[in-house]
């Protein structure tokens, strides 16, 4: 019995020593990938800089997934990354080309597709070469290779060239079958992001809207294309009606879509006869931008707020957000940094909480008063994007920026009919006041009664008269030319411009320059915030919470579906008051 408890006490031992032994083995491997976070490969004489167009391409990563690095995942690219990498390959003798890789590839928007194409198209007047390979190409990935000097497609593959569709989801009769109704109060004819819970179809005024900026954004990707190729844009749309995307191969070559058909090692080929070398030294866009950064000259702070429009509850957003709370501390410290001689915020958002969006519009306007602001808007801009916009010094929009939906909204669920007449659950309440019961974070398990809604309708209609005053005061319109384009309407960037909404259309480049115009600078460089977080920080952030493996998961398995489906989750949890285009715009 004796030798027994030596031998278990031996091998309890054992375990402890080979776990705390591999807890500090683990440590040392992630303090190894924090160091060397920053390694980055070296650039030579005679280099190739490689982009590749797949996953799904953001505006800007900020949150980067730090586990990635430990299951040896590439981040997907980012435009700010890819943009940046392109201009100062531009420039440097080292890099003699670009070679584009298509693969799976899709983007959070046309105008983040449309900033790398222009940056893309942009490094072609330098004379140096471009070449693009897919095995097939996506719509937008085409797009962007499109600026190839020349594009080749693998003998079996494809390209899906098909036009612009804007698909909706409603679930209205899915949420009656669970006794689950939504009550609105709501300003704009064309506020239109309550329609999925109320309504089975588009309406006629959001189908009107729709169809006006999908149909610019692709007049826009059409023009490019045809600069690009020498194709007619109507030779254009006629292959897009064709169905070329099950064509046989050699028929994009003789509608001149590619240059020719080739396999993987053809092409690499045909880059080591550019370089007249058979050693390819690749770099990527982090090598890139990493390498010798100028920062000589005045500072010219580029601020980018992506995603939902929250306050302080970031936690309701699996993705980017834009927290009112943060954003206006960053600006703050922005405001009083003397070094920062102008600000350029680079909006890529639907919108979200009004509350949250009438918070950083203060702080916006405080900043104005002490140094120049221009807006960039990328691929959205709309509803509480606007609000936030609106003081600016100045308005930046792509061609393919929707931007406008000036109107606010409240959904409240009523789940009475699942609580009490599916699942058999009743309620009872005692009251000292007529409305003691009513509380916009209540559980729904009654609706608003018709004096509750009326008051909400009132609580509503003021918050959209002083949306529609700040965007008067800030764009100088009188508040009468404001509510003629106002009512949730929303815009693509050349009809915003013509209705005063924006001052000009361009890039994020544009928008820099404007800001040191304004600013009164000549030599100056760019800094981007907010900071990126530490390995460790984000490592820590992600155990806490800030996403994880399940909802990553969710995200793939449910597609389009995924972002309704978590609105319906979290309805409750945000603010009462929405400044937001519909939830999800899925163009494709």
């Amino acid at each position: 019995m004796k030798q027994f408890l030596k031998n278990v006490a031996a091998t309890v031992l054992g375990v402890i020593i080979a776990g705390s032994l591999a807890g500090v083995f683990f440590f040392i491997g992630l303090m190894g990938l924090a160091l060397s976070d920053n390694d980055t490969a070296s650039i030579n004489d005679n280099s190739v800089l490689v982009i590749k167009l797949s996953g799904v391409m953001n505006e800007h990563n900020d949150a980067a997934n730090p586990l990635d690095a430990l299951m040896d995942k590439a981040p997907a690219p980012s435009v700010s990354d890819i943009v940046q990498a392109v201009k100062k390959a531009k420039t440097d003798s080292r890099i003699k080309g670009i070679y584009i890789e298509a693969g799976l590839f899709a983007a959070d928007s046309y105008a983040s597709m449309e900033a790398v194409h222009d940056a893309l198209a942009d490094f072609r007047k330098s004379g140096k070469w471009i070449i693009a390979y897919g095995d097939s190409y996506t719509q937008g990935a085409y797009y962007i290779a499109s600026t190839a000097s020349k594009l080749y497609l693998n003998p079996q593959g494809q390209i899906d060239w098909h036009g612009l569709s804007a698909q909706k989801l409603y679930f209205k009769d899915l949420l009656a079958k669970f006794g689950v109704k939504i009550q609105v109060a709501k300003v704009g004819t064309y506020k239109s992001a309550t329609e999925m819970f109320t309504a089975d179809k588009m309406s006629d005024a959001d189908r009107a809207q729709t169809t006006a900026y999908i149909g610019a954004i692709w007049k826009n990707i059409t023009a490019a294309v045809s600069k690009s190729r020498n194709i007619p844009v109507a030779r254009l749309n006629q292959l897009a009606d064709s169905m070329i995307v099950l064509a046989d191969p050699t028929d994009y070559v003789k509608a001149k879509m590619v240059d020719g058909l080739l396999y993987t090692d053809q092409v690499k080929g045909i880059v080591k006869k550019q370089l007249g070398s058979d050693d390819i030294c690749q770099v990527t866009p982090g090598d890139v931008n990493a390498d010798e950064t100028d920062d000589s000259g005045d500072e010219i702070a580029v601020y980018y707020a992506c995603g939902s429009i929250v306050d302080g509850n970031a936690s309701i957003d699996n993705g980017q957000c834009i927290d009112a709370q943060k954003v206006c501390r960053d600006l703050e410290d922005l405001a009083n940094d003397d070094d920062v001689k102008a600000v350029v915020l680079r909006i890529n958002s639907g919108g979200g909480s009004a509350y949250a969006s009438e918070q950083i519009w203060h702080q916006v306007s405080e900043l104005k008063k002490k140094k120049p602001v221009v807006v960039s808007m990328g691929g959205m801009a709309a509803s509480g994007a606007y609000y936030m916009s609106a003081p600016a010094s100045w308005i930046v929009a792509q061609p393919m920026t929707i931007t406008g939906s000036i109107g606010i909204f409240g959904m409240f669920p009523d789940m009475s009919g699942l609580l009490q007449d599916k699942l058999g659950i009743k309620f009872d309440v005692a009251n000292t006041n007529a409305h003691s019961d009513f509380t916009l974070d209540r559980t729904p398990v009654r609706p608003f009664n018709g004096d509750e809604m009326r008051c909400l309708e009132t609580y509503i209609n003021r918050g959209y008269r002083l949306f529609r005053q700040r965007v008067a005061d800030g764009r100088h319109l009188s508040t009468d030319q404001v509510e003629k384009i106002a009512q949730g309407h929303v815009y693509a960037a050349q009809e915003a411009m013509a209705l005063k909404l924006v001052d000009q259309i361009g890039g994020l480049n544009d928008a820099v320059a404007k800001a040191a115009q304004l600013a009164k600078v000549k030599d100056y460089h760019t800094t981007d915030y907010p900071e990126g977080e530490s390995f460790i920080d984000a490592l820590l952030d992600k155990a806490q919470g800030g996403g994880n493996y399940l909802d990553e998961r969710m995200q793939t398995e449910l597609g389009m579906l995924y972002e309704p489906m978590m609105l319906l989750r979290k309805i409750n949890k945000m603010d009462a008051i929405q400044a937001s285009i519909p939830y999800k715009l899925e163009i494709k």
